[in-house]
């Protein structure tokens, strides 16, 4: 089922405006701070950022984590370190994880802050460009690090629009960027989860079906947490039965009787984003291939 085909795009175009405004105010900052979904590391890691960012110092933190599943969130720091990227797990909203943010940017500029304090400019501020795809947190991000709440809060995509600096307590700087998604999905996998954890606006969606997907999705990887939230006796249907299951169970009916499919829809999403459903990830880290064995006869002499 194709929930966003090639012809269903989502960037408006204050999202072009934004990648201008990343690439003219990087000289003004000394790292990036990346934020992506913990649920989908890899989906929620726009490439325009790669290309804008470039050799600019980046660490990334992955949001989100009182949601995600915590042992897949573990393998995904992991996963990173390996990489040699700078990585820490957060909750924006509580602010767990943010108080190690501090130490992890020196870590990544250890080199530029030794030079600075050769010279005698040690006192000098950090400053911190906030990236990262709508509906991701940075707005949070921003509200529980700064000594007071600055910046607008909802839980849709599209909320902030210009760039904001904030002065942290500490005495180094934030800019905040509004999230910035890429110009073509190429990948269906990559517009579904995005769209399931919200950052593609809900109104250029076919909302049922993306329920449906949701619905067969986590019955293959969390079929109990599906099972006691929505008391669901099979998991081995396609997805409008699923979503028919749901909404008879929680008595979502239409005034001729019929189920209000619709309803339940909207529910499935509100409460996957909210984490009531449970704590799930849609993506798991790249493995490893083994190194292959050379066919018979061409081994190395």
């Amino acid at each position: 089922m194709d929930i966003i085909s090639p012809s269903i795009q989502w960037f408006p175009g204050h999202m072009a405006k934004t990648r201008r405004m990343i690439s003219a105010n990087l000289k003004l900052v000394d790292v990036v701070v990346e934020l992506r979904d913990s649920r989908i590391p890899l989906s929620s890691a726009n490439p325009e950022i790669d290309r804008l960012v470039g050799n600019k110092p980046r660490v990334i933190l992955l949001n989100k984590s009182d949601i995600s599943d915590s042992a897949l969130t573990g393998s995904w720091c992991a996963y990173y370190r390996e990489k040699g990227i700078p990585v820490l797990a957060v909750d924006c909203r509580s602010g767990k994880g943010l108080k190690s943010l501090t130490a992890l940017v020196e870590g990544a500029l250890s080199q530029q802050l030794a030079r600075r304090a050769a010279k005698g400019m040690s006192g000098r501020p950090v400053r911190m460009m906030i990236v990262g795809i709508p509906n991701v947190g940075k707005s949070s991000l921003i509200n529980r690090m700064a000594p007071s709440k600055r910046a607008k809060v909802e839980d849709r995509p599209g909320v902030t629009r210009g760039k904001q600096w904030v002065k942290l307590e500490d005495g180094n700087e934030l800019l905040d960027m509004p999230g910035v998604l890429w110009p073509k999905f190429e990948d269906q996998l990559v517009a579904e989860n995005l769209a399931f954890t919200g950052a593609v606006k809900d109104e250029v969606l076919d909302i049922e079906g993306l329920a449906m997907r949701l619905l067969e999705r986590i019955s293959l990887e969390y079929p109990a947490l599906l099972t006691a939230r929505y008391k669901l006796t099979d998991l081995n249907l396609r997805g409008h039965d699923l979503l028919c299951q749901v909404a008879k169970n929680r008595g979502m009916l239409l005034p001729g009787g019929d189920l209000n499919t619709e309803r339940g829809a909207i529910m499935v999403l509100d409460e996957f984003r909210g984490g009531k459903i449970g704590r799930i990830t849609l993506e798991k880290p790249p493995t490893k291939q083994p190194p292959q064995k050379p066919v018979r006869g061409e081994e190395s002499p």
